[in-house]
C-alpha cells in the first residue's frame, strides 16, 4: 500500500474463526522486532494494531523490500551455477546464524520455552488433525505414536522459525546471492534448531526417500527448483553441522516430524476446499485426496515403518 509516496506493507491473518494461537499478528511482529535487534533480517516493523474493529483482525505494518522469492522458477541473477551453489549456501548459513543466537537471556528467552519443544509439538498437531479432517488415516496416529515414543534428547536450545524454507526467504535483486529477509514469522519460537534443519534438508533441495510422492502434495510456492549445482542430499544438514556442531544421528525423526507436520497442513487445506471455502482452488485442493495420503507414506518411510494408506 501506498502513501504520500511511501510504500509499506500490511501483514493480517485471516478473519475468524480462528485455530488457537494461530495467526497471531501481535506477536509476529513482536518477534521480528526483537530478533531485528539481534541483526536478523527481517523487515522493519513500522505499526502494529491490535484494534480488531478496522479490518476485523489485528495487523502490522513493516517497511516494503526489493527483493526475489524464489518459488517455482530461477530469476535470472541466480540462475548461474556459480549463484545456484551460492544461494542455497546462503539458506544454510543464514539459518545458522539464526540458530547461533543466545536466547538463554533477555527479550529473547521470554519468546518461548524450549523445554518440551519436541513433544509439545507431538501433541498439538495431533491435536489439529482431530479438527481438520473429515476421512479415516490411520497412519497419522500411528506416526505420531512413534514420535511421541522416540523423542530425541534436543541438543541445543535456539530461536527455531517453524517453516524455513525458500519460499519465506527474500532474496536480494542483484547477485551475489544474499537472503535479504526471513519472511512468515507466524510460527516461531524457542525449541530444537534441527527441528529447522528438517525443513530445509527435505523441502528445499527436493532431499527424500526413494518413493517420492508425484506429483507434488506441497503448492508450488512451497517447491523450490531441483537444478544443478545446489546443495543436495545431506550436504546441506552437513554445512550446519559444521558450524553448530550438532550430531545428526537423529535427523530422520526431525524429518518424520516435517513431514507429518505438512501432512496436517496440507488435509486441512484439503478439508477446506471440500467444505467449498476454496472456490478458487481447481488444482491444488483437489490433488491432496491422494496427495496426503502418498505424503504420509513417505513420512513413515522415514521413520522405517511400512504405511499404507491406499485402498
Amino acid at each position: 500500500m501506498e502513501r504520500g509516496g511511501e510504500c509499506v506493507v500490511l501483514r493480517r491473518g485471516p478473519r475468524p474463526p480462528l485455530p488457537k494461537s494461530t495467526h497471531d499478528m501481535v506477536r509476529e511482529a513482536r518477534i521480528q522486532k526483537v530478533l531485528g535487534g539481534h541483526g536478523v533480517p527481517v523487515p522493519e516493523i513500522l505499526a502494529v494494531c491490535e484494534d480488531e474493529s478496522l479490518l476485523g483482525v489485528p495487523f502490522y505494518l513493516m517497511s516494503r523490500l526489493d527483493g526475489t522469492v524464489v518459488t517455482d522458477t530461477i530469476p535470472a541473477h541466480l540462475s548461474p551455477a556459480e549463484q545456484r551453489r551460492a544461494t542455497s549456501e546462503a539458506v544454510v548459513d543464514t539459518l545458522v546464524a539464526l540458530h547461533g543466537i543466545d536466547v538463554t537471556g533477555g527479550e529473547l528467552a521470554t519468546l518461548g520455552s524450549p523445554q518440551g519443544y519436541l513433544g509439545r509439538q507431538v501433541d498439538r498437531f495431533r491435536g489439529l488433525w482431530e479438527v481438520n479432517t473429515t476421512r479415516g488415516l490411520p497412519a497419522v496416529e500411528r506416526i505420531s505414536d512413534w514420535l511421541g515414543h522416540n523423542l530425541p534428547a534436543s541438543q541445543a536450545a535456539s530461536v527455531v522459525h517453524g517453516d524455513y524454507r525458500m519460499g519465506n526467504l527474500m532474496f536480494a535483486p542483484q547477485a551475489p546471492a544474499r537472503v535479504l529477509a526471513i519472511l512468515d514469522w507466524e510460527m516461531a519460537t524457542l525449541g530444537d534448531p534441527l527441528a529447522d534443519l528438517s525443513v530445509t534438508h527435505w523441502r528445499i533441495w527436493g532431499t527424500s526417500p526413494p518413493r517420492t510422492p508425484k506429483p507434488a502434495v506441497l503448492p508450488p510456492r512451497s517447491n523450490s527448483p531441483r537444478s544443478p549445482r545446489y546443495l543436495t542430499r545431506r550436504r546441506p544438514a552437513e554445512r550446519h553441522q559444521s558450524r553448530m556442531g550438532l550430531d545428526l544421528t537423529p535427523l530422520p525423526w526431525y524429518q518424520t516430524l516435517a513431514l507429518w507436520k505438512a501432512v496436517i497442513f496440507c488435509e486441512a487445506v484439503y478439508t477446506r476446499w471440500q467444505r467449498g471455502e476454496r472456490p478458487n482452488d481447481t488444482v491444488f485442493g483437489p490433488s491432496l485426496e491422494t496427495g496426503v495420503p502418498r505424503l504420509l507414506e513417505t513420512a513413515g518411510q522415514y521413520a522405517g515403518l511400512t504405511v499404507t494408506t491406499r485402498r
